[in-house]
Order: C-alpha cells, then sequence, then structure tokens
C-alpha cells in the first residue's frame, strides 16, 4: 500500500505473481495470497484470472491511502502518548514543535 500512496506504483501498474513475490521476500505463498486478498478486498488491487494482478486505477486511491496512513501514524502516537501518561495538550505541543522543525527543514 505504501508504495502506491507514495507513487512509486502508479494505477494500471502490474504487480509480480503470488508465487514470484514469495520467493523474491522469502514467505509462503499463503501470506502474499492473503495480503493481496486484503489489498484487492480494500480496492486498492485488482486481480483478473489468468492475467494477474495490478493496481487498481480508482480515482482519489492515491490520496486516500495517504490519509490511511497518516491516521495510522497518528493513532501510534496517541496510543505511546497515553502509554507514557503524556496529556492530550502536550502531545499537541509536541507534534505542533515537530511540525515546525519539519517545516523549517523542507526546501
Amino acid at each position: 500500500m505504501r508504495r502506491v500512496a507514495v507513487g512509486d506504483l502508479l494505477p494500471g501498474a502490474d504487480l509480480p505473481s503470488i508465487r514470484e513475490l514469495a520467493a523474491d521476500l522469502k514467505v509462503s505463498v499463503i501470506t502474499i495470497k492473503r495480503a493481496y486478498l486484503e489489498l484487492e478486498r480494500d480496492g486498492v488491487i485488482v486481480t483478473r484470472q489468468g492475467k494477474g494482478s495490478v493496481v487498481a486505477e480508482r480515482p482519489g486511491l492515491q490520496s486516500s491511502l495517504q490519509e490511511q496512513e497518516l491516521k495510522e501514524h497518528l493513532n501510534q502516537a496517541v496510543s505511546l502518548g497515553l502509554l507514557l501518561g503524556i496529556s492530550k495538550t502536550e502531545l499537541q505541543r509536541r507534534l505542533a514543535e515537530v511540525y515546525e522543525q519539519s517545516k523549517r527543514r523542507a526546501p
């Protein structure tokens, strides 16, 4: 999903076969098959019998995936903040601080 979100894989791009990817990553074919099924269920890829899988040509897919990834990272930050006993206000302050530092470094 990340490679689609950042534009490395464009709509219509061919994906490796399940067996090929399993061999390249040294994981089981079943694991890759499950991942492909999940990506297909989420509308990220389309699989055609005998033709393989491609990145879905769905308008807004890239921005939708970017939003989803951002939300996942924010959820992780909040979970860690709660675990460390950081207040909402302090967490917001720290996020704003990191945001400003990153903004200054950006070209």
